[in-house]
């Protein structure tokens, strides 16, 4: 498989991203880009901006580990695993989720994403590490055979 420096800069700078480098998105991203994931769709570099900006706002550490990409023209595939640590999740303790990102790159700027979706379960990241729900949605899969 051949490199790709464009697919290897996005992961890397991503790897990087927190709050202090959220204006920096433009490097990776198209003005009228599109995120979307388990809990929301945003539209557009700026309302991205704001999103990552919030999300890293109350994060103590979030770190991802690459394992598989692949592009094929414009749109590529990045397998990951995220360790987080937010202070209101799991006692502040990390919490590793494996998932999967589909990024399709600016036909006109190859560099640059104009669409990330991220694949993943929300409920092993999120609603499982909640007190109280967190117990409820762990019986569910239990009985689900999960």
């Amino acid at each position: 498989m051949t490199r790709d420096p464009a697919l290897e800069a996005f992961c890397a700078f991503f790897n990087k991203l927190d709050k202090t480098c959220t204006k920096k998105l433009y490097m990776f991203y198209t003005d009228n880009a599109v995120f979307i994931d388990p809990l929301q769709r945003i539209e557009g570099r700026e309302a991205l901006e704001a999103y990552f900006s919030s999300l890293y706002e109350n994060v103590t550490s979030c770190q991802f580990d690459f394992h598989h990409q692949q592009r094929q023209g414009n749109t590529a595939f990045v397998t990951w695993r995220m360790r987080l640590v937010h202070p209101r999740l799991d006692g502040g303790r990390e919490i590793a989720v494996e998932g999967c990102s589909q990024l399709d790159f600016a036909a006109n700027d190859t560099a640059r994403v104009a669409r990330h979706r991220d694949y993943f379960d929300v409920g092993a990241m999120v609603y499982e590490r909640l007190p109280l729900l967190g117990g409820a949605v762990k019986l569910v899969k239990e009985r689900l055979g999960h």
